[in-house]
């Protein structure tokens, strides 16, 4: 009777062997062929040494070419950085230019809103209207603060002359300068005044 475990083994050893005779088959990597000196415009000279010598010299040079090639496009790339954030500083402030000039014709309207709303309506057509008007005044108001305009706060604030401007001279005395009405609406957009208030003032002590 044949031993099952002997055929197994002896099958393994034949793959083997026919792998084996398929990598000797298979064509053996031939190493690249070293560049030819009269192609790279070399004259090499006959003594090695030389040889060796004229070559480093040669890869000294294409190296110090190489380093001024990359300061070169070092020097672009960093020139196209400030000027690509030079645009962007300048976009912006296009932006904010046109904004405020939007702006600012915008704030007469809102005058007119402000001066309309003093009026205390007393029929019933004036109250409508009161309240159309009041409710345009704050749809026009809302779309302006949603582009960055603040109201500047004026009674009862403490005198600011980069915020407020007087209307004429407070009363005598030493106390502290104070916002005691308001005459014209002030407004910053963002952050920068475009309108300082109109206020008077009184003296606090």
């Amino acid at each position: 009777m044949s031993d099952p475990k002997a055929g197994t083994e002896a099958a393994e050893v034949t793959q083997q062997n026919h792998e084996a005779a398929e990598v000797e088959a298979l064509p053996a990597e031939r190493p690249e062929p070293a560049p030819d000196p009269h192609d790279l415009g070399l004259e090499l000279p006959e003594s090695r040494d030389e040889a060796v010598a004229m070559l480093l010299e040669e890869v000294e040079k294409a190296r110090e070419e190489a380093n001024s090639y990359l300061d070169d496009l070092k020097r672009v790339a960093a020139d196209f950085d400030n000027y690509r954030k030079r645009s962007i500083r300048d976009q912006a402030s296009t932006l904010d230019r046109a904004a405020e000039r939007v702006v600012r014709n915008l704030l007469p309207v809102l005058d007119t809103f402000d001066a309309a709303l003093g009026t205390e309506p007393k029929t019933d057509s004036e109250r409508q209207l009161y309240s159309g008007m009041l409710s345009t005044r704050q749809q026009l108001l809302s779309a302006l603060q949603a582009e960055g305009l603040e109201v500047i706060p004026t009674i009862d604030e403490p005198f600011d002359p980069e915020v407020h401007e007087p209307a004429g001279a407070p009363g005598g005395g030493d106390g502290e300068l104070v916002v005691s009405g308001e005459l014209r609406r002030g407004y910053r957009l963002s952050g920068k005044v475009v309108r300082p208030a109109l206020v008077s003032l009184d003296v606090r002590e």
